[in-house]
């Protein structure tokens, strides 16, 4: 470990696709640092590839955010962690049976066969956008509605009330208050209370996953009630709100790197390697967190029992060690082992879903709409700050 000033954690980013400058001591930091949270808490931050790789798969690093040491990065957090997240916020034995109940819908299979629907939704969308014609504001009138769709069939969650749990959703992620944050969850938890009773009268499931809990693990009692509220809660938002913005925030990535898009369109055998070198780049789930549940032994230091810990998956997947030029857009390189999915038994149990919804969207993009560009330059075009998942507040693009 190399000791460096305290830097604050989160910062916001100068350029939607670089890490923040802020950032650049804890980048040659590397491979653990101490930074400084919103209320004055220090913490340790993990910068480097391989030491992230061995913290993430270490039990000792509890995700349980109701217990008082746990790490808060914004006040927003704190407002809310005292309630139990699903999947993310839970350990092993009970990570893993709520973690195997879910496996069965998001496996690399389910995603390929949910490709055709998905290729539709897409198609479907832009078929509006070209009907309006030019210009259009892309993560309204597409990225967002893509995963939002999708998500919804795949759960059992009616469409029409998208604008209702959208707008929940980015106050819960983002609200500029601590009770915009505890309304927007509540309000949510309301929502699924009513769609539960609305499913348990139904005489049979239906297709979603929802479904599947409430006939199922509810009625047989493997699941409470509360705990069918937080599955549904995390699968929903975390299911559009992560992959609308890598939809946006890639999209406006080719649009800057207009060689690389080039090289794109002219060989879509480019695609998924294209698809993982962007989210290695663009790392928008940045700040993963973590508690010490005992001391641990690493990066020349000793994390002690309490202390929480950071994952930094924007410094993380720059480290030069294992990428050379990691600030370039290169898809030749190998980019698989990034962590913007996380690593261990936490790792994203959507990965396959989002890497399919990914691909069709920015595939079908580019070959419907040849001639997309910004429709306002690019210092210009508003994106989110640091504190919240990283992606574009919108992106007015024309053709």
């Amino acid at each position: 470990m190399t000791e460096t000033e305290p830097v604050a954690f989160p910062q916001d980013r100068t350029c939607p696709y670089h890490p923040a400058t802020a950032y650049d001591p804890l980048r040659a930091a590397r491979p653990l640092t101490r930074i400084t949270l919103y209320d004055g808490r220090p913490a340790w931050l993990v910068t480097g590839h391989a030491l992230a790789r061995d913290l993430l798969a270490d039990q000792r690093l509890s995700t349980d955010r109701t217990h008082p040491d746990f790490p808060a990065p914004t006040e927003r957090f704190t407002a809310v962690k005292n309630r139990r997240v699903a999947l993310l916020g839970v350990d092993d034995p009970e990570h893993r049976t709520q973690r195997r109940m879910m496996v069965p819908s998001f496996t690399l299979r389910r995603a390929a066969e949910l490709r055709p629907q998905i290729q539709r939704i897409v198609d479907g969308l832009l078929d509006a956008m070209i009907e309006q014609g030019p210009p259009a504001e892309l993560v309204n009138a597409f990225a967002l509605p893509v995963p939002s769709m999708v998500i919804c069939a795949l759960l059992g969650v009616p469409y029409a009330d998208h604008d209702f749990f959208e707008g929940q959703s980015r106050r819960l992620l983002r609200g500029p208050t601590a009770v915009d944050t505890q309304h927007a969850r509540d309000q949510l938890d309301a929502y699924f209370e009513e769609l539960i009773d609305s499913k348990q009268k139904q005489p049979e499931p239906g297709e979603g996953v929802l479904d599947e809990l409430v006939h199922h693990q509810l009625r047989e009692g493997v699941l409470t009630r509360q705990e069918v509220i937080s599955f549904a809660t995390i699968l929903l938002v975390a299911g559009h709100e992560t992959t609308a913005n890598m939809i946006s925030l890639g999209t406006f990535t080719l649009l800057q790197h207009p060689e690389r898009l080039a090289e794109l369109r002219g060989d879509p055998e480019l695609l998924p390697g294209a698809v993982e070198e962007l989210m290695r780049m663009l790392s928008i789930a940045d700040g993963l967190l973590r508690r010490a549940t005992e001391d641990i032994e690493a990066g020349g230091t000793t994390i002690r029992a309490g202390d929480g810990v950071v994952f930094s998956t924007s410094v993380i997947n720059r480290d030069q060690d294992v990428y050379a030029d990691p600030d370039a857009l290169d898809w030749h390189r190998p980019a698989r082992h990034h962590v913007a999915f996380g690593f261990g038994i936490h790792q994203c149990l959507g990965q396959n879903l989002a890497r399919a919804e990914l691909e069709i969207a920015l595939r079908t993009l580019f070959d419907r709409l040849p001639t997309l560009r910004l429709a306002a330059p690019a210092d210009e075009i508003p994106f989110k700050p640091g504190d919240t998942i990283q992606g574009m507040l919108e992106l007015p693009v024309t053709w």
